[in-house]
């Protein structure tokens, strides 16, 4: 095989990629039981129904890594075929929200909620690809029709919750959530689900075989534009026509290889820009990759369902201001001077996981984050904050009330940005480097973390 046969063959499996795992998304998470319409047939999963999640994640509470534990999940899968979908969302009272819709592509094309369309009761209206019908004069609001790119679209709800107390009030917003095909909306019938065939095991492991199959249901399903004609070219090389075109004799050869290469290649990635002060900075997404495939590859593999950047922002810490990897045997201090927490026009917290599974770290005080919602900070005078990083509570009351608990081994935390401000997404606001300030005692004369099982 020539060089130049070998590059095409990866570049049409990172352009493919992004639809495989939304296949084996779609399995893995749309709902098998809904309490209305009790279990799907046999075989088969609701789509165009919401479902929730109704606690906010906890240490062993989560399926997913680097979970949130700001805000709770309401996600559906939509088929927006035949006929538009009205989407319902009841008045929030003030409380930030957002639904984030994805093409099957991954773009984050839409975001509806409280940054771009209010927190007030509204009605939106998904017309499928192409849709050019009439719609009640009710559903022709400013920024009520959102035309979707592809027949089928995921959506993944963020609800704020500040704190068990406050859950009441974002199950209210869940509860608002309704998704009802326009006749039915317009002929005033309740919503009803649809049972649709998922065709993939969503823990089997990709195979050339298996990933032929979905990638190739995936665009029988969800017709790329016409401006991805070349790429549909170098699919067919490999045996990845939808349309289901024989491939050539070297096709089977030809996959397995290039999708080896590009699984380790993705993996192995650096998906930020790090900074001097120790944070790796995402790359900026706005509603569409364009041409970039191997970001939208990336993003697929690693941060599947990111909103856009305008939306939410997530650097991340793994180091300290010495370059040395975050550990519970070391404390640290976070200090943001005054008038110098992150540039938000929604909310900020920093979240702590464990650098060995991912999760949340269990602590005797249930903070598993803090920021600018935490009750019972200990700001400076100046309008100054201090976050004080440890396996072990700090024997002061200040440093104490400012204290985010870590594990005795390895960490890494993340910001979360909800509604950045330009200077964060412009790179002329950092996160400040984490400085050590001394060792936790309850772990002196312990193994170092590289050496620990």
């Amino acid at each position: 095989m020539s060089t130049t046969t070998a590059h095409l063959d990866r570049d049409a499996v990172v352009y493919a990629y992004p639809l495989y795992e939304m296949r084996r998304m779609r399995a893995a998470t749309s709902p098998r039981r809904v309490a209305a319409h009790g279990e799907a047939p046999a075989g088969q999963r609701w789509c165009n129904v919401f479902t929730h999640s109704r606690h906010l994640l906890a240490p062993g509470r989560s399926r997913v890594v680097t979970p949130n534990n700001d805000t709770l999940y309401s996600t559906a899968w939509l088929h927006v075929d035949d006929e538009p979908l009205v989407v319902e969302v009841p008045d929030t009272q003030g409380r930030y929200y957002v639904l984030g819709l994805l093409d099957f592509f991954t773009n984050p094309f839409a975001h509806l909620g409280t940054r771009l369309t209010g927190n007030g009761a509204r009605r939106f209206v998904l017309t499928p690809p192409g849709w050019e019908g009439a719609l009640p004069a009710e559903l022709q609001a400013a920024g009520s029709r959102v035309a979707c790119p592809t027949p089928w679209v995921w959506v993944i709800g963020r609800i704020l919750v500040d704190g068990e107390h406050d859950l009441p009030g974002a199950h209210g917003v869940q509860d608002g959530l309704q998704v009802r095909r326009l006749s039915d909306w317009i002929a005033g019938r309740p919503a009803r689900p649809e049972a649709f065939d998922p065709d993939c095991d969503a823990s089997a492991p990709p195979t050339p075989a298996h990933f032929a199959h979905q990638v190739r249901a995936a665009l029988h399903a969800n017709p790329p534009p016409a401006s991805h004609g070349p790429w549909l070219a170098a699919l067919a090389a490999l045996g990845l026509d939808p349309a289901g075109a024989r491939a050539s004799d070297a096709a089977p050869d030809r996959l397995g290889p290039a999708l080896d290469e590009v699984l380790a290649l993705l993996r192995g990635a650096e998906t930020g820009r790090p900074t001097a002060e120790g944070w790796t900075l995402p790359p900026v997404v706005s509603g569409s990759f364009g041409d970039d495939h191997r970001s939208r590859a990336l993003v697929a593999l690693k941060y599947i369902g990111m909103l856009e950047s305008a939306e939410a922002y997530y650097p991340m810490a793994w180091q300290d201001a010495q370059g040395e990897a975050l550990t519970g045997r070391r404390r640290y201090s976070l200090h943001f001077g005054p008038g110098a927490t992150p540039p938000v026009d929604a909310f900020w917290s920093i979240t702590m996981y464990d650098a060995r599974d991912y999760m949340l770290v269990a602590n005797p005080i249930g903070r598993y984050a803090i920021g600018d919602r935490s009750e019972g900070l200990d700001w400076a005078g100046d309008g100054s904050l201090t976050i004080h990083i440890a396996h072990d509570a700090p024997s002061d009351p200040a440093e104490r009330a400012n204290w985010l608990p870590a594990p005795a081994a390895e960490f890494y935390l993340c910001l979360r940005a909800y509604i950045p401000q330009p200077a964060l997404l412009e790179g002329r606001w950092h996160p400040p480097a984490l400085q050590v300030t001394g060792h936790s005692p309850s772990l002196a004369g312990t193994a170092a973390p590289e050496a620990l099982a």
